[in-house]
């Protein structure tokens, strides 16, 4: 399988938002988990404003 590796220019917060929920969704889709934030490994819960596990700085660009 071919993968491409190409930057992706992330311009806005709207294409930012969409990378963040489609990395956070890939546990989901493999079948590992039901919900982003029951991934071990994801940032998905501390974007959710749980902040137990790893603390981020959001510099407010998510809204």
């Amino acid at each position: 399988m071919a993968t491409s590796q190409q930057p992706i220019e992330l311009w806005s917060p709207k294409v930012i938002k969409q990378k963040l929920d489609y990395i956070h969704n890939n546990p989901v889709v493999s079948g590992f988990v039901t919900n982003p934030v029951d991934w071990k490994y994801s940032s998905a819960r501390n974007f959710a404003e749980d902040h137990t596990i790893l603390e981020i700085d959001a510099i407010g660009f998510l809204g």
